[in-house]
């Protein structure tokens, strides 16, 4: 029998998965903000565009390495040993790592200390949407993981105001952050495992086989879907917010765009997005519907971040919030990644399939910076348009094609072929 489910969209396990990712995002964005204060710290010579450009691109795509072999360690783990397992092993690992990261002292152990800490933040967000999508009744399952996507994405406006309140001091930031993780362990105590898990635990299943995304033609089609449907934010994000100075540059004279702010801006609007797309979702009864609006969005905000509205610092700032904003259905798509798979490998799939986006990040920088710039020799905005034409047109049609979950009863499990 089903666990009784809690009738709040707000019970404790919502709260503490909201403030989970919180804390994540805090650590997740803080190289974009601290970027160049520390890469400077670290005796990088900032006049020199190409080895800022050389360090920076460095630190980040090991981060999201990091991201990427973690979403597979613990999205195995989330479904052998259980979603709270995720949640206490993730933030350990990254609270250690970002305090490291205070002590760093080259462009080298900056890199490996986010790699580790990328592999930590991996299991935050899958585990704790993969715990709520099953503890929550179906009918306020995508509201409850909105509203932890939502509250979470807000850590990045609080990493940006605590650079700012410790005097631009980067390496606090960075033990603030491991401090924050240690005391939100303490709050996971209270939190319950999902009943949907303890059932499949005790019957005698494959759980955890990431294998078995790929045994079976169907299972594989809606995987990689899944990953493709997600791919606006980090473009969104990584290209033409994180390099919103640079394109400032080409748009108008005389800027002082600061990435940390732009990101800042970018974000606190995604966060209030993701909020509202699980309302649009609920409204519509349908993802996708909630999916094709927040795209559209997408597209008119790219098209008005080069169409020559961007002439002035202050337009550019509202450029980022806008395309923040039309990028807020994070939540739902990871939360349409949990919803396609069994319990027996659903916090596989949840914690592995935005990580599988962030990892996209170094494959979309080659094809912006290195092919396009770098090999071709076009200019920033020439790259940045057909950058966005690719991965929106593969995203469009990974959507059509994926499969529709509102109304999915989740009290499943995958059968191993």
């Amino acid at each position: 029998m089903e666990q009784s489910k809690p009738a709040s969209i707000f019970n404790i396990a919502v709260i503490v998965a909201a403030l989970g990712y919180f804390v994540d995002i805090y650590d997740l964005l803080l190289f974009t903000i601290v970027r160049e204060p520390s890469l400077r710290d670290l005796g990088v010579v900032m006049t020199d565009g190409k080895a800022v450009l050389a360090a920076s691109t460095k630190v980040i795509n090991w981060q999201m390495f990091g991201l990427l072999i973690g979403g597979i360690i613990w999205g195995i783990m989330g479904d052998k040993k259980g979603r709270l397992s995720v949640l206490f092993g993730s933030i350990i690992l990254y609270s250690i790592a970002n305090f490291i990261t205070g002590f760093v002292e080259n462009t080298d152990q900056y890199a490996y200390a986010r790699f580790a800490a990328g592999i930590g933040l991996a299991g935050e967000l899958g585990a704790g949407i993969t715990l709520v999508s099953e503890l929550l009744p179906k009918a306020k399952r995508g509201i409850g993981t909105s509203l932890v996507a939502g509250i979470g994405l807000f850590g990045a406006v609080a990493a940006y105001f605590t650079f700012k309140f410790t005097d631009n001091d980067w390496r606090l930031c960075y033990k603030i952050g491991a401090v924050m993780g240690i005391l939100l362990l303490f709050l996971r105590i209270t939190v319950a495992e999902s009943g949907m898990f303890k059932q499949v635990r005790q019957q005698n299943i494959s759980r955890g086989n990431f294998f078995m995304f790929f045994t079976n033609a169907a299972r594989f089609r809606k995987y990689i879907l899944a990953i493709l449907i997600g791919l606006p934010t980090w473009y969104v994000i990584g290209i033409l917010v994180n390099y919103s100075n640079r394109f400032a540059n080409v748009f108008y004279e005389g800027n002082q765009i600061e990435s940390g702010r732009a990101i800042m801006y970018a974000y606190a609007a995604i966060a209030i997005g993701d909020i509202l797309v699980g309302f649009v979702s609920q409204y519509f009864k349908s993802r996708k519907k909630a999916l094709y609006l927040f795209y559209l969005l997408a597209i008119l905000s790219g098209i008005l971040f080069f169409s020559g509205f961007v002439q002035s610092d202050t337009t550019m700032y509202i450029a980022c919030a806008l395309l923040g904003f039309s990028t807020g259905f994070w939540a739902i798509f990871v939360t349409m990644g949990a919803e396609q798979f069994g319990t027996n490998l659903r916090a596989t799939a949840a914690t592995t399939i935005p990580n599988m986006v962030r990892g996209a990040l170094p494959l979309i920088n080659i094809m912006f910076l290195d092919l396009f710039q770098k090999s071709w020799g076009w200019d920033i905005v020439r790259s940045g348009i057909i950058a966005g034409v690719i991965v929106m047109s593969i995203t469009l049609v990974a959507a059509y094609f994926t499969e529709e979950t509102f109304h999915k009863d989740l009290n499943y499990v995958e059968a191993e072929e």
